[in-house]
């Protein structure tokens, strides 16, 4: 997901006049896209904001010199300046984007005095406003409000991966299931799904360029349910696996359409394109789904799926809304139906 939301920033950046660059030492704005689903990752963050932070303050020590007449230590600034001393940005804005922003936006701000920009995981569409803000004084920008509408669908992701045979296509954002040991629901919002429509033109996009692969990504990705007209509502059809509960209060709907129907039409767009999927919540594998998999062939045979705990008596601690014995089944139904299941 991390990867698939600097796609987006990336072109909500370019179409607001803003070049990347390969060379961080010539960069005068450095974004950390951040996760805080596991404090290892929020433990990497604070190390990178502390490399970024000497950068910054190496390169006022550079301009301070330079404004006074002065000949900078190369001993002191020289890992913190471009090759060519004359490109070193004479501004440094430092921002922290996701989900640890959501988190931990006051602690960032306060703790961390050289972080300039905090925007969570539904404010990326007003990073150039809140640039122009640090850029315009001595003031630092904040935008951390959760949305139950945002999932980015008119914007055109700019992929910068080394292998454009694969792509990434996010398809809904949020999570309605508060899981007892999850952060998720209060850093990314509500399920969200978006258009139906705006996803196969996406992927179909991507097969005229050339691309072979597509992986469909969401929190709960197979919880995808875009109601027509309600984006509002934050769409959650019943468990479709057998002898699961969904724990969210669903929003159920003849005319949804459902993520079934959705792979279904993605599928059909290129045969030759492979199909993924990641990260579904085992409540949502109803048979049509297992069918689908097993019956069209550019639909991987390969599920990633959360197995979370062995035990009946945890899960249910975990609020995850199904038993040992039904995921078990699951499996076993998976299995039966495709045979050369990768699971």
């Amino acid at each position: 997901m991390n990867v698939s939301d600097s796609e987006i920033v990336h072109s909500i950046l370019e179409k607001s006049g803003h070049k990347s660059t390969a060379d961080i030492r010539e960069a005068d704005l450095i974004l950390v896209n951040t996760c805080s689903i596991r404090e290892n990752a929020e433990s990497k963050v604070w190390e990178k904001l502390g490399y970024y932070n000497s950068l910054k303050k190496k390169r006022q020590i550079y301009h301070g010199h330079i404004r006074k007449g002065k000949k900078p230590n190369p001993k002191v600034l020289k890992t913190g300046l471009p090759t060519d001393e004359k490109k070193t940005p004479s501004q440094t804005i430092i921002g922290v984007l996701g989900c640890m922003a959501e988190r931990l936006k006051t602690k960032l701000l306060e703790t961390n005095r050289d972080v300039d920009m905090v925007v969570g995981p539904d404010a990326y569409r007003d990073i150039p406003n809140l640039l122009a803000q640090v850029e315009g004084g001595d003031q630092k920008a904040v935008n951390v409000a959760l949305s139950i509408e945002e999932t980015y669908a008119d914007i055109a992701p700019v992929r910068t991966g080394s292998d454009s045979l694969l792509s990434l296509v996010s398809i809904m954002r949020g999570c309605n299931n508060m899981c007892s040991y999850c952060i998720v629901p209060f850093t990314r919002g509500r399920e969200r799904s978006r258009e139906a429509d705006t996803i196969v033109d996406e992927v179909r996009r991507l097969s005229e360029e050339g691309c072979k692969e597509v992986t469909l990504l969401g929190q709960n990705v197979n919880s995808y349910n875009y109601l027509v007209g309600k984006r509002e509502y934050a769409p959650s059809r019943e468990a479709k696996s057998k002898d699961f509960v969904n724990i969210a209060k669903p929003v159920i709907s003849s005319d949804s359409v459902d993520f079934t129907e959705l792979v279904d039409r993605v599928s059909q767009v290129d045969p030759e394109m492979r199909v993924r999927f990641t990260s579904p919540h085992p409540k949502d594998f109803p048979d049509d789904l297992i069918d689908l998999i097993s019956e069209r062939h550019n639909v991987c045979n390969y599920v990633h799926m959360p197995l979370q705990s062995g035990s009946s008596e945890c899960l249910k601690r975990m609020r995850r809304g199904y038993t040992r014995e039904a995921y078990l089944s699951l499996v076993e139904r998976m299995k039966i139906k495709i045979p050369d299941l990768t699971l």
